[in-house]
């Protein structure tokens, strides 16, 4: 069974790319538009990544980060999260729209990106630089920065998967921003929670995703609101 699930995810991870420019009707590469502002705007958290943000082969209702607004609100906290996901997207392409994300009201960006660049193989180096330069404009802005990690498949190398999995736990620790581990933690790999191509949550894969974004999540929401009522 756990060489099955492997298996499975190995598929799935190598089937990441393959999104690109196969999205489904209704979504695009090029980064969403901005939503409109409301009379009374909220705080802004931005979901911040590639096709496993974007929501791809669900309803933009089924996305995580609609998921995890359903969950802000039930909490009581009032946040607007924004979908900034865009399928196929590597770390050099964050670092090129990651100015256009940092509107005005955004307190939080989660940031969910290396999937692709893993997947291709290409540098972990470059992969750490590009996310160190994301991260620090988005502490320039002001905004505060959760960061979710990924692995790279097993079949890669022990020699390739270190490097990889040590990225991001340094990332977190030498810029101070808080960190998930994995973001697929629970998902990856397992069928049932999975969308045909292995790689990208099905509707209930989705939902243990935003809760483990959510989970995350919540000590920065707490301690924006005790910096608040100060």
């Amino acid at each position: 069974m756990k060489r099955f699930a492997h298996a499975l995810f190995l598929i799935a991870i190598f089937a990441l790319t393959a999104c690109k420019g196969e999205a489904p009707k209704g979504e695009s590469s090029a980064p969403p538009a901005t939503p409109a502002k409301t009379a009374q705007s909220l705080p802004k958290i931005v979901a911040f990544g590639d096709s496993l943000t974007a929501g791809y082969g669900l309803a933009q209702s089924a996305s995580y980060p609609s998921l995890l607004q359903e969950k802000l609100k039930a909490a009581g906290y009032a946040y607007e999260v924004v979908n900034a996901g865009v399928s196929g997207d590597t770390t050099a392409g964050g670092v090129r729209r990651i100015d256009w994300a940092l509107e005005p009201g955004v307190k939080i960006v989660i940031l969910e990106l290396g999937a692709n660049d893993i997947l291709r193989g290409q540098s972990v180096v470059a992969m750490k630089q590009n996310l160190a330069l994301i991260i620090e404009r988005i502490q320039a802005s002001g905004a505060k920065v959760l960061l979710a990690g990924m692995e790279a498949p097993t079949s890669s190398g022990i020699e390739y998967r270190k490097p990889v999995h040590e990225a991001f736990e340094s990332l977190a620790a030498s810029h101070h921003v808080d960190f998930l581990p994995f973001l697929l933690a629970g998902v990856a790999g397992l069928e049932s929670l999975n969308q045909r191509d292995g790689i990208h949550p099905n509707e209930e894969g989705t939902k243990i995703v935003a809760e483990n974004v959510f989970q995350a999540l919540k000590p920065m929401l707490e301690a924006e609101k005790q910096k608040a009522a100060e």
